[in-house]
């Protein structure tokens, strides 16, 4: 097979060009320096586990607490696996949230169960039927989050729940 070497060559040059390019180089400087500044975290929805006054939450901070209870929990997993989970959790809520999601059956290590939350879903709706399955058995045999939290209203509108 012949080898284009002018295809390379041009691969090479357009690469060249768009790192090179001042205004593209200043727009990303401008715009990493306009998040630095107006987001220096994110906030939480509840506040920190001691009670105080809720506020950010610095992504690359992880709260002691949470990985306190999670190798309690979970003894035996890889340190940098349970930072990576506490970061997440730590985002949404609180240690209590995070062991009610863990108590109704979904692993802290299942980042299935921040979608879950997000979907309108609540740990105590986990273990609801939806006929002849619960919640967390339907989720797990692949049904939409969304369908559950639809069917869980279905039931409490008619009175079924």
């Amino acid at each position: 097979m012949a080898e284009d070497l002018g295809v390379d060559e041009l691969v090479r040059q357009w690469t060249a060009e768009r790192s090179a390019d001042r205004e593209l180089v200043e727009a990303n400087e401008l715009a990493s320096a306009w998040l630095a500044e107006s987001s220096p975290g994110i906030p939480t929805q509840a506040g920190p586990a001691d009670g105080q006054r809720a506020g950010a939450v610095a992504v690359d901070e992880v709260d002691p607490a949470y990985l306190v209870v999670m190798r309690r929990r979970l003894p035996g997993v890889p340190e940098d696996l349970m930072i990576a989970a506490a970061k997440c959790w730590q985002m949404v809520g609180s240690i209590s949230d995070a062991q009610q999601w863990w108590d109704a059956g979904l692993s802290p290590l299942d980042q299935r169960a921040l979608e879950y939350r997000a979907a309108g879903l609540s740990p105590e709706d986990l273990g609801k039927h939806l006929g002849p399955y619960t919640v967390l058995e339907h989720l797990r045999r692949g049904s939409a989050p969304e369908w559950c939290v639809a069917r869980l209203r279905r039931q409490r509108r008619d009175g079924v729940a």
